[in-house]
């Protein structure tokens, strides 16, 4: 079935490396002819394909951008047509999308670099590349929060089970943390309360399913930029030279190095120093005094415009931990499962930080004839750093986002004997942790560029009629917002309707076997059928009695009324005809021909404000008694 599966390239164009991502998915036209009931009402199954990572950052280019596509895009650029087959290129999307490190740099520069980059891929392939602006751009904070909630989410399965709103007090949906080299970002569902309270704060974000139903779903996210581990460790360099007033080299006492560490940086890895200066910093291994000098950096006390705030005077509405649980990605893994060990465990802050504890207490004599014991290859660079951004990460938990800590205290007085405990009650049981890193969910790597697919993949999807002037995408959660951003992709309006009878048949068998009654369904078969075979005359008359039957909610399934539809009877029946093929995603129905609709027709596809707050299906969902992440995950910690 090769020959039926769709494609998507997106670069996440890092501060420090460029990762490239190839997704594939099946045709939606495909899908629908073997799909069950359950799995129309779901999101396309998207696959990871192949990833491949290179360094340095695209913003090491800035002051080259003519050498960018030679120097570091082509041996991704060639992966990728190696990967896609050759006749799925055409039609296969692209996207580079830049995040803090391009953030950074100055306007001039960063749109130089960004026209580069998409010249390369317009002169060296053929891949879909319709609009420099979107498949090629520097991408918000916010909006790389939306994309990792959103992949997050879906690894976990979360989106298949909607309508389970008993579990968790009726939120299912995990919050997302991520942390890079310049920035960090949040996103999550607040609770029904500041939801409400913070309605115009959040984002809206809608997707649609096999079936053309859509999903809407309502997230707060947020970005810190200077808050990723590289520019924080700057930030706290330049914090450290504030101690000292001679203008030449000197040495800098680190308390966030091992003790006997002496490392020398010069004016490229410091914010600001004078010219041709370089420094030493020398390790006291003082772990306790290192956090003490990172959690100034985190601004708790800047100035708060629009309360609640966390970190740095930025608004985020109150998160309730009691239903709020988070994962977290990139540092938040890298830092707790790297040189502290534990690659295959579950995060617990009591163990993590009595292992950071005992490894920055050492000496870096130790340090390293540890690491040379383990053959650990190219850990010593980041041994250097690991006390640095563990306390970062620690901060930012726990006097930042203001994650509980189950006993440990911020003097680092440990007590051994803590196991997990439950939150509400405080009972020695197994639960579900509000704070988890992790870098694979059923062995797929977790990444923010995922988001960007689903949404395309989504977005191929043709809608059900009731559902066609709500495009695919995410903006600010307003009616009409100017900023929506569409997914990008287009649909076949043709591709909606199954053709011919053995297609009916399946549609049939797929409605009785998820119905409590055949009685209804085997006389609707029945009409149809003599209804082929009467002239054309006699049709218009008999589909009027069919369309009225379907109409009867309280006979009819939902199952049924879903798919035997009226696009389904007017397909059928030939009453109306279309004057297009492609609907592209841009929500412009005015420039659509819908056909002669009668009036009563049309009162059928208005739709509630109420309604486009939840799932727009009319299908059941089935219940979900497990934890989805530890269901999902196994042993891929």
């Amino acid at each position: 079935m090769g020959q039926n599966w769709r494609y998507g390239v997106v670069f996440d164009a890092g501060s420090s490396g460029t990762r490239m991502y190839i997704y594939k998915w099946e045709d939606p036209a495909k899908v629908t002819q073997h799909a069950t009931l359950e799995e129309l009402r779901r999101l396309p199954a998207i696959k990871l394909e192949s990833s491949e990572k290179i360094r340095p950052g695209v913003s090491s280019f800035a002051s080259v951008p003519e050498t960018i596509g030679s120097d570091h895009l082509r041996f991704l650029v060639e992966l990728a047509l190696v990967k896609v087959p050759h006749d799925k290129v055409p039609d296969t999307p692209v996207y580079i999308m830049a995040t803090a490190g391009m953030r950074l740099l100055p306007a001039g520069r960063r749109q130089g670099l960004l026209l580069a980059m998409c010249s390369y891929l317009r002169d060296s392939t053929s891949f879909s590349l319709p609009d420099c602006s979107t498949n090629v751009q520097v991408i918000s904070g916010e909006t790389e929060g939306l994309y990792g909630w959103l992949a997050v989410n879906y690894l976990l399965g979360l989106f298949d089970y909607q309508d389970d709103l008993d579990n968790h007090n009726g939120h299912h949906t995990y919050g997302f943390l991520d942390m890079g080299g310049a920035s960090a970002q949040i996103a999550f569902v607040p609770n029904a309360t500041e939801a409400e309270k913070h309605a115009e704060d959040l984002k809206l974000i809608r997707l649609r399913n096999i079936d053309g139903t859509i999903s809407e779903y309502k997230v707060f996210t947020a970005s810190w930029l200077g808050y990723g581990a590289n520019q924080a460790r700057k930030r706290y360099i330049d914090k450290l030279l504030d101690a000292y007033d001679r203008p030449v080299g000197f040495d800098v006492l680190d308390p966030c190095m091992p003790s006997g560490l002496r490392t020398t940086l010069n004016n490229e890895s410091l914010p600001r120093t004078v010219p041709n200066t370089e420094f030493t910093l020398v390790g006291t291994g003082n772990f306790s005094g290192c956090l003490a000098k990172t959690e100034p950096l985190l601004r708790k006390d800047a100035p708060c415009i629009d309360e609640p705030c966390l970190l740095n005077g930025e608004h985020v509405p109150l998160i309730d931990f009691s239903i709020n649980r988070f994962v977290g990605v990139s540092e938040y893994w890298h830092t707790t499962h790297g040189v502290f060990g534990g690659k295959h465990e579950a995060y617990k802050p009591v163990t993590y930080q009595q292992r950071v504890l005992d490894f920055c207490s050492r000496s870096w004599d130790e340090v390293i004839a540890d690491l040379m014991d383990r053959k650990v290859k190219g850990k010593v660079e980041d041994a250097q750093e690991a006390c640095f951004k563990a306390s970062w990460l620690i901060n930012i938990l726990y006097e930042g986002i203001g994650f509980p800590r189950f006993g440990v205290e911020h003097d680092l007085s440990f007590d051994s004997n803590i196991s997990e405990i439950n939150i509400e009650t405080g009972k020695e049981r197994s639960f579900v942790a509000p704070f988890q890193p992790l870098n694979r969910i059923g062995g797929v790597e977790v990444s923010w560029t995922l988001g960007r697919v689903i949404l395309y993949a989504s977005g191929q999807i043709p809608p059900q009629r009731q559902y066609i002037s709500f495009p695919v995408g995410f903006g600010s959660n307003v009616p009409g917002a100017a900023d929506f951003e569409l997914a990008g992709s287009a649909y076949d309006i043709t591709l909606s309707v199954h053709k011919g009878h053995g297609a009916l048949d399946s549609i049939m068998d797929k409605a009785r076997a998820n119905s409590g009654s055949t009685i209804i369904p085997l006389i609707l078969l029945g009409a149809i059928i003599t209804i082929l075979f009467h002239e054309r005359a006699r049709r218009l008359h008999r589909i009027r009695w069919l369309n009225s039957i379907i109409r009867l909610n309280r006979f009819v399934t939902s199952p049924l009324r879903f798919r035997l539809d009226y696009s389904l009877t007017n397909r059928l029946f030939e009453r109306r005809t279309y004057d297009y093929e492609r609907v592209m995603e841009e929500g412009d129905v005015d420039q659509m021909d819908l056909g002669n609709i009668d009036s009563d027709e049309c009162s059928a596809l208005d739709m509630s404000d109420s309604m486009q707050a939840r799932r727009l299906s009319p299908l059941t969902a089935p219940r979900s008694t497990l934890d989805p992440l530890a269901a999902r995950l196994g042993d891929n910690f």
